[in-house]
């Protein structure tokens, strides 16, 4: 198949992640092409010339002119949140298929309205839960789907850093509400919900928070939760997030999953997986025999970007098509509406409203 031409938004902070890392690969095999870059800071720019090997001018401040001047087949969109919308519409307006960095936007409201517009303009959007498609991860999935050791009872995960302070984790997380969900806890969250589906389709129906911000911390929104959360086939999950701690135990990609099997204990930790079989009564510093992790060339954003240019050829929908991935938008804002009204949510309910409130 041809490259399929692309627009990168967003080439500061997770942007430049991109274009120096995750499209690279991609470009390389021949699946992808950039055409233009755009960002509203001009000195951020260059991470397209460099990563991207853009010339200046088809690097861009304004985001209609780089749509208007240069045909492409999709675009990504790596910038905040709050912005996703508006670069959708862009997107919409010109026919153009598109890729975004999780969430889908920065509320429930304005996910659902994403998911309407590009349903009704017959375009495909996919969202990257890149945490989702680690290799540790996805070998842990592996592991439990397969059934090897017994049914999955319930899954514990605990995600903690030492961010407190203004900028430690981008500048701009530190001034919106609930940082952590909707920056953090969307990618756990929707990754413990995977795994705990066993593979079966099941979905999260109900889910309740606590989230807060310490005095000591400097975000402006909550930087901290505990969550549980039940899924239709019984399952349950019990989450611990924090941002704002004195210190990072499991920050990004060292998380600590574990898994409580029917004939075994599945530890992740660190990105290694341990198995403690029934019966086996632990010493205080054992983790267990280690398993082998899966191989393959590409992992994270890598093959997400593989998975959407395929989509593009005719191939499957990605996983993490925009429609499914309004589950994982619904989980992080069922959470934060659970801990702001003490109550628990009901998941599917909660979705099913917003979703007929979208024009």
């Amino acid at each position: 198949m041809p490259p399929f031409r692309f627009i990168q938004v967003g080439t500061g902070g997770m942007g430049r992640s991109w274009c120096e890392h995750a499209l690279g690969p991609n470009i390389r095999d021949g699946l992808i092409e950039p055409v233009a870059a755009v960002d509203i800071v001009p000195e951020v720019l260059v991470h397209a010339r460099d990563g991207l090997g853009l010339p200046a001018a088809r690097c861009y401040t304004d985001l209609e002119r780089a749509f208007a001047e240069n045909e492409a087949d999709f675009c990504t969109v790596v910038v905040p949140p709050a912005a996703h919308e508006s670069v959708v519409d862009m997107a919409v307006r010109h026919g153009v298929h598109i890729l975004s960095e999780k969430p889908i936007a920065d509320t429930m409201e304005a996910s659902c309205r994403i998911v309407r517009k590009v349903e009704a303009a017959g375009l495909k959007m996919g969202v990257t839960m890149s945490h989702r498609f680690r290799r540790d991860i996805t070998s842990l999935r592996k592991l439990l789907w397969s059934r090897e050791y017994g049914d999955l009872d319930y899954l514990a995960c605990r995600f903690t850093c030492a961010n407190r302070r203004m900028g430690q984790w981008g500048a701009f997380r530190y001034r919106i509400s609930d940082p952590l969900m909707i920056e953090g806890s969307v990618h756990h969250l929707d990754l413990l919900a995977d795994l705990a589906s066993m593979g079966d389709g099941s979905l999260c129906t109900s889910i309740y928070a606590q989230t807060w911000n310490p005095r000591w911390s400097e975000f402006q929104g909550d930087a901290q939760a505990l969550v549980t959360m039940r899924m239709s086939n019984g399952r349950r999950i019990g989450y611990e997030g924090a941002k704002a701690n004195a210190a990072g135990l499991n920050g990004w990609r060292q998380e600590s999953i574990r898994a409580e099997c029917e004939r075994a204990t599945l530890s992740m930790n660190h990105g290694r997986i341990d198995m403690l079989p029934l019966d086996h009564q632990a010493g205080p510093n054992e983790v267990g025999a280690s398993m082998p992790l899966l191989e393959q060339a590409k992992w994270s954003n890598e093959w997400l970007i593989e998975q959407f240019a395929h989509w593009l050829a005719g191939g499957p929908p990605m996983e993490t098509h925009v429609q499914a991935n309004l589950q994982s938008v619904a989980l992080i804002f069922a959470a934060i509406e659970s801990s702001r009204t003490g109550q628990v949510v009901d998941v599917q309910a909660f979705l099913q409203r917003h979703l007929s409130a979208a024009p």
